[in-house]
């Protein structure tokens, strides 16, 4: 999104060449209109002290407003997370809706928040949430303002609920404790994808000037606009929650003990009341990281899909008190990570993909006891991304239900399953390698509190069996084939060297061809999903949408496995997902996994070529 043409006054101390009159304009512009004073004087201290590069950093570009909404570190200026910067975006946002929604006044919005915090600049995640509303009310507009924290998935669990217009979260997930969001949801429930990106990112450009009350949130305080859902909907998602409940008898006398973690984040009380809604007794929290912290204290990245490092005090817990599985949320309580003890005594954390096969395969397994009847089976899906693991392919090859991939990111499943649910099919789960799950359909997106619960209920049906996680991921692999999975990533700052490095893969022989094989590995087709091409297809063109603003190439080898190369959309990566997809029969684990490793190795050696591009491998 290119920044704001600024009327130009001169800032003291700052001037200089084009770009200088830019940035002057910039800070200008700013301190007119900024009304916190921790922002705004940071900023006049940065003028006056001439200090151009961070001057930069603050003001060089406007934050872009993707499918995503924005995410960015909180602080001063155009570039980052901040009371003015929520203003322009909301402002934006709600004349873009008004355009798209004649009865927007009538039906509203709905708005909730983390425990994010940020002293330095004064910025929160409800004090975003509150200039937010504000900015809809002053419009006229009924905003829906939760009045506590909430995991992620409530808020499009509320538009289609309440059947509200648009939905907005202020969470950065489980990013770095400095940064802060802004997630937008449609009308249908699920994030929005193009072009209300384009078409938003536009209006917020045409209404950055703050609007006469945009900096009073106090309007907001006994405005008949104003309506707290807290109660009702956190009722309505319970109830609903239930419906997915399929051994309540089998809960009430489980033995099993969880341990769950929402490292300082909003997930404790919702994954409580979840147990309680499936009649499972309660997980042990962790103690030190049960209740919402901003500073994340004993963790060095809130994300549990970094595995072990975010699961010590986790693993502590439980063995102190003999549970043997552990339960683990991301700050915003939309993603889960699940890891089980081991008769080693080691502790096992499952791949999202893992996770993925395990949550797929119970999800269709207690469906199916519920429908014996096998005719339902023709309208039911399953979904997952492209990088994610095919599992769910040989589930519902072999099964007989629909099995479709998306693009990744769950505003594809979202919006997808949503078609499909509007056109009167069934759709059973969808899940994403990032530790994303959606086992209930009613949230059209990833539901770490669900996934949860579900979990545990799945580990005490199996409990009774005598069977682990362990032990029924190997079954399920018997029974459809090995899906073994490595994925990894190599950093690269320059998109020069990018665009050559996956130019050169379309032009192999330097004759607009792709390669034939890899090493020792046959290629047997090939999905460019940057150019559109497609050689699987009769007519050559990939079914999935495209987007040449990203790289992604994915390989099918002879051998079963798949591999996708594509560049990250937030980090400075050119990341790697690959898998064997082995058939049914074919057994030995051992054999599979130095196949897949080889496979890897030819990869990075012959398609990355790190030497040659200068790229450096993801630090262990």
């Amino acid at each position: 999104m290119a920044a704001a043409e600024a009327t130009p006054t001169s800032a003291p101390g700052v001037s200089g060449s084009g770009m200088d009159e830019r940035l002057d304009r910039e800070t200008a512009q700013w301190l007119r209109w900024d009304r916190n004073p921790l922002t705004s004087e940071s900023v006049k201290q940065l003028v006056a002290e001439g200090n151009k590069e961070e001057l930069q950093k603050c003001f060089g570009a406007r934050m872009e407003f993707g499918t995503a909404g924005l995410r960015a570190p909180m602080g001063a200026g155009i570039s980052r997370m901040n009371d003015l910067t929520i203003i322009q975006t909301t402002q934006g946002f709600c004349r873009y809706l008004e355009k798209q929604f004649s009865d927007l006044k009538q039906r509203g919005v709905v708005i909730s928040f983390d425990a994010r915090a940020h002293p330095a600049s004064g910025g929160s995640s409800r004090r975003f949430a509150r200039l937010a509303a504000a900015a809809f009310i002053s419009q006229g507009v009924p905003v829906h303002l939760f009045s506590d924290v909430t995991p992620t998935p409530f808020v499009p669990y509320t538009v289609s609920h309440l059947k509200l217009c648009a939905g907005i979260m202020i969470t950065a997930s489980h990013n770095p404790k400095q940064d802060n969001g802004y997630k937008v949801y449609w009308d249908n429930g699920a994030q929005i994808i193009s072009p209300h990106d384009r078409g938003i990112s536009q209006a917020i450009e045409e209404n950055l000037e703050p609007w006469p009350q945009a900096w009073d949130d106090s309007l907001i305080d006994g405005s008949p606009l104003l309506h707290n859902p807290s109660t009702s909907i956190s009722n309505d998602y319970f109830e609903d929650l239930k419906k997915y409940c399929f051994h309540r008898s089998v809960n009430r006398e489980s033995a099993v003990k969880f341990v769950h973690t929402s490292v300082h984040g909003v997930g404790h009380e919702f994954v409580q009341l979840a147990f309680k809604a499936f009649d499972l007794a309660p997980p042990e929290p962790v103690p030190q990281q049960k209740d919402p912290d901003p500073e994340f204290p004993t963790v060095k990245y809130p994300n549990p899909e970094e595995g072990k490092g975010v699961l010590t005090l986790s693993f502590a817990l439980a063995d102190k008190i003999k549970a043997k599985i552990i339960l683990a949320n991301d700050p915003d309580a939309d993603r889960l990570a699940v890891a089980e003890k081991q008769d080693s005594g080691e502790w096992r954390v499952f791949s999202g993909n893992e996770l993925g096969a395990l949550l797929g395969w119970w999800l269709f397994t207690s469906w199916k006891e519920k429908n014996q009847d096998r005719s339902p089976l023709k309208d039911t899906y399953m979904l997952s991304s492209t990088v994610s693991s095919k599992i769910l392919r040989a589930i519902a090859l072999k099964e007989g239900f629909h099995f479709e991939e998306t693009l990744t990111g769950f505003k594809w499943m979202g919006n997808r399953a949503k078609q499909l649910i509007d056109q009167g099919k069934t759709v059973l789960f969808a899940f994403e390698e990032a530790i994303g799950y959606m086992c209930c359909p009613f949230v059209l997106d990833k539901d770490g509190v669900s996934a949860a619960v579900i979990s545990a209920e799945l580990v005490s049906f199996l409990a009774t069996k005598n069977l682990s996680l362990s032990q029924q991921l190997k079954t399920i692999y018997v029974e459809y084939g090995y899906h073994i999975t490595k994925a990894s990533y190599f950093i690269c700052h320059d998109q020069g060297t990018i665009q050559k490095l996956f130019g050169n893969l379309r032009n192999y022989d330097g004759k607009n061809n792709y390669p034939k094989t890899c090493g020792k590995f046959e290629i047997s087709a090939i999905r460019d999903l940057t150019t559109g091409y497609d050689d699987s297809q009769p007519d050559k063109k990939a079914v999935l949408p495209t987007s040449k603003s990203s790289q992604m190439i994915t390989f099918t080898f002879a051998n079963g496995g798949v591999a996708t190369m594509r560049t990250s959309g937030t980090e400075p990566k050119i990341k790697y997902y690959a898998e064997l997809c082995a058939p049914p029969g074919n057994s030995d684990l051992e054999q599979l996994k130095k196949e897949l490793d080889e496979l890897v190795s030819a990869i990075e050696e012959n398609f990355f070529q790190p030497q040659k591009y200068n790229l450096q491998p993801k630090a262990e």
